[in-house]
């Protein structure tokens, strides 16, 4: 049998057996090959042997046709296919997988091979990224029939990317291994830094100043995966905790204790993090007793005579100019008009507190009325309806991007619910 198994529920084919018009498994091993054919789930006759083959040539071959009683579309989902691939192949170096799309007008065909495994897989993901190391860190140790490997980099940006797999399946709620990758990552790099004197008395590194700009997949393979969770994409194993965090510990010790020059540099990265963390904190307070001790409007404002937000929108235009015109052509009863000064900051490229500091970004926030990030409260809005215009060319689709992306990263409930 299988030394691994990814299966959830444990049903796996027998459900999609169940759910079919019909379906065909032919199954190479010990040198025949065998056939089996059910209908609506139900066998065709006995397993039989319809040939021979190779001893070494091994495999099954799964043929089905979804039961259109059952389903009311039957259309399979090219790309979701594709991306389930391309990780599997990640996840198995050395694999190679071919999909082939043999529908009429949609033939196609994918070839994917990592010969590097979950290497490749970090590459990918800091493709477009500036690195900060060169080479991707990798540690992988077997105890017994369990297996943890490791891929890590960091980047010049401010999020943290962190794929972890189970079994090769995506374990999107984390889990234990993810716990354990995160402890040791923190402890391993507090502790170099404090024992080689790299950081100040009063500095104080946390877990998110450490992971700042990491790039990760920590992919672990057991024989009895334990997963949680409504959909079960979260890792209950608490076995898989301590081996992850003790592979992690070991091999980034190792290396930080090998390259001093790499070490500094990763350190001094998390550094600067701790320290646009607490700027973030000064400037989130300084905000906070601003918009509490002043209740007045952007003075560009030009706000409608509704004070009541389902009758009322607002209009974000281009500079002094555009915003006149638009003042002239509004309804004032229901129309605002907020003007804009040149591109806005790009919040996807910078640090909080410099967010919080631009004054185009701080006058939509005080004219919006309900707040930003975790205390973003919908049901403050002074406007039911926020509309960007902007000129037809490339400037104006840059401004639109960077207001969609301001609106993603400060004000995500309210592009969710509309």
């Amino acid at each position: 049998g299988y030394k691994i198994s990814g299966g959830l529920h444990g049903v796996g084919l027998s459900v999609v057996n169940a759910l079919s018009e019909w379906l065909e498994v032919i199954v190479k091993q010990h040198g025949k090959i065998h056939f089996q054919r059910f209908q609506k789930g139900i066998p065709q006759g006995e397993l039989k042997v319809i040939g021979v083959c190779d001893i070494k040539d091994t495999g099954t071959f799964v043929t089905f046709y979804p039961d259109c009683t059952i389903f009311d579309a039957i259309e399979f989902n090219y790309d979701y296919a594709r991306i389930r691939l391309r990780e599997l192949a990640f996840l198995n170096k050395g694999l190679k997988i071919t999909f082939t799309d043999e529908r009429e007008g949609k033939e196609k065909q994918e070839i994917f091979y990592a010969e590097g495994g979950i290497i490749n897989f970090v590459e990918q993901l800091n493709k477009a990224k500036e690195t900060v190391l060169p080479k991707v860190l990798y540690f992988n140790q077997q105890n017994g029939q369990d297996i943890v490997e490791i891929a890590l980099q960091y980047n010049t940006g401010y999020d943290e990317v962190i794929y972890t797999f189970a079994n090769n399946i995506k374990t999107e709620e984390g889990g234990q291994h993810l716990d354990g990758f995160k402890f040791a990552l923190t402890k391993v790099v507090t502790d170099y830094a404090t024992e080689n004197k790299i950081l100040k008395d009063d500095e104080k590194l946390t877990g998110d100043d450490v992971r700042e700009g990491l790039v990760a997949v920590v992919n672990v393979k057991l024989t009895n995966p334990q997963f949680e969770g409504q959909t079960k994409t979260k890792l209950g194993n608490a076995s898989m905790r301590k081996f992850v965090n003790e592979v992690v510990t070991k091999y980034l010790s190792m290396f930080l204790e090998e390259n001093p020059k790499d070490a500094k540099e990763l350190i001094n990265k998390s550094i600067n993090a701790q320290r646009a963390r607490e700027a973030a904190r000064k400037a989130r307070e300084s905000f906070r007793k601003t918009a509490m001790e002043s209740t007045a409007l952007p003075g560009k404002l030009a706000d409608c005579i509704d004070t009541d937000p389902l009758h009322c929108e607002i209009y974000l235009v281009e500079g002094d100019s555009a915003g006149g015109t638009a003042k002239q052509g509004r309804d004032r009863q229901y129309q605002a008009i907020l003007p804009l000064r040149g591109k806005i900051l790009n919040v996807e490229k910078a640090r909080i507190h410099r967010v919080l500091d631009n004054e185009e970004i701080r006058s939509m926030f005080t004219a919006f009325g309900c707040g930003w990030g975790e205390e973003f409260d919908l049901s403050k809005r002074r406007y039911d309806r926020i509309i960007c215009m902007t000129d037809a060319d490339v400037d104006g689709s840059h401004i639109r991007i960077l207001l969609l992306t301001f609106f993603f990263r400060f004000m995500k409930p309210m592009l969710e619910q509309g």
